[in-house]
């Protein structure tokens, strides 16, 4: 990713700067954050491509000093990925304004056991990750396809493996373990928790805003993927998500917490793996409440009963685990919502400020209106005992700035 030895270049050396990538099934998005010493800087260049699936029409969009810009790319039925990385790169170099990329920071949803801690990226450690895709499986295998594919691309380039179970490694025994036999909580079959980089993130926020960030905090990362988390001190004490993705609330497709006799029942009934899968990763959650939709956006404006009954599903199923997390931590001194509905969905918050007021949860109805997604804002009352705050989330600044402090 590095253009001819010209002054042009040689001005990008002394400005170095992490890409942060996040790599799906079919999309991978991007953000280039400056570097100052230790320190990385908010996003100065980012974009996605979509239609990276067998087939699709892959499409580059990215915006950059203020200005949009979108490229049709090449399709491949062999190697799309490939030739996206390759267009990604010849963008980046024609920029000679962007500052020059020292490292490529990837989120990844699963750490394990293991995994702390964000980690350089060696072939051992894209193997022992690979043992976790089955408790991630709409993520972890294309987390690490994608580590795969800048490895290949951009093979001068460290890689660094950012993970968000990282921020629950806070977790006490008591939140983490099961009620199993102690051999299968010794194997890793345990509590691990996921959205640490953005509840890091937000956390870091917070901390900037407000001197209640340091008390009991409750952080809702509310969209596709789902979960709450309860932190003192700036440190996670209990979260919605388990063992794998697919615990706690309820989601875009995914079911959320679900009895095991559902499972035992269904089975009884001649469901395999394959099926139990895709039901609880892919057809339940908002889209198999509502059989219309897993967009929260497509609901509410769809206005027929199943729509409604799905989004007070949700909306039900985000009070009731609030309950059980502020039991947890003792009481409440701050609410911050952020994920795509979190951020833009005002009636959501309304509706979960009005049924958490037993708490002393006040919500200014002008404010509450105004926090559309894109600044951080406060939307408490004046009487409000709790704050409440709306945080534009950046997961790719805390992987940027985890690659900046491993290089």
């Amino acid at each position: 990713m590095r253009a001819p030895a010209n002054r042009a270049h040689l001005n990008r050396l002394r400005r170095m700067a992490i890409l942060a990538v996040n790599v799906g099934s079919s999309t991978l998005k991007f953000s280039i954050h400056p570097r100052q010493g230790d320190q990385v800087r908010s996003r100065v260049f980012s974009g996605s491509i979509q239609g990276l699936e067998p087939g699709g029409a892959p499409v580059m969009d990215w915006e950059f000093q203020g200005q949009r810009q979108n490229r049709q790319l090449p399709s491949s039925a062999s190697d799309s990925f490939g030739h996206a990385l390759r267009s990604l790169g010849e963008l980046l170099a024609a920029e000679t304004a962007l500052p020059e990329i020292e490292a490529v920071a990837h989120r990844v949803v699963h750490g394990g056991r293991d995994f702390s801690a964000s980690v350089l990226v060696s072939a051992d450690i894209l193997e022992r990750l690979a043992k976790l895709n089955s408790l991630a499986p709409l993520h972890q295998p294309h987390n690490l396809q994608g580590i795969r594919a800048f490895q290949r691309a951009f093979p001068e380039l460290p890689q660094v493996a950012c993970f968000d179970t990282a921020f629950h490694a806070s977790l006490s025994e008591m939140d983490y373990e099961f009620a199993l036999p102690r051999a299968l909580t010794e194997q890793g079959v345990r509590r691990y928790g996921f959205h640490g980089l953005s509840y890091q993130y937000v956390m870091g926020v917070l901390q900037q805003h407000s001197a209640q960030a340091s008390g009991r905090v409750l952080m809702a990362h509310l969209g596709n993927g789902a979960s709450l988390c309860a932190a003192v001190g700036g440190r996670s004490r209990a979260t919605t998500m388990g063992f794998s993705a697919l615990d706690g609330l309820m989601m875009g497709t995914r079911t959320g917490a679900l009895d095991p006799g559902v499972l035992l029942y269904l089975m009884e009934q001649g469901w395999d793996h394959a099926r139990l899968e895709a039901l609880l990763y892919k057809q339940s959650g908002m889209l198999g409440v509502s059989g219309i939709s897993a967009d929260m956006r497509t609901l509410r404006a769809d206005g027929s009963a199943q729509a409604q009954r799905a989004i007070d599903l949700f909306t039900h199923r985000v009070v009731r685990e609030s309950g059980a997390l502020v039991a947890c931590v003792g009481g409440l001194d701050l609410i911050a919502f952020s994920g795509g509905i979190g951020e833009h969905d005002a009636t959501l918050r309304a509706q979960v400020g009005e049924q958490l007021g037993w708490l002393g949860v006040v919500l200014d109805e002008e404010m509450n209106q105004q926090a559309t997604g894109g600044d951080v804002r406060a939307i408490h009352a004046v009487d409000s005992r709790v704050q409440v705050w709306v945080i534009p989330t950046d997961e790719g600044q805390v992987a940027a700035q985890e690659a900046a402090r491993l290089i």
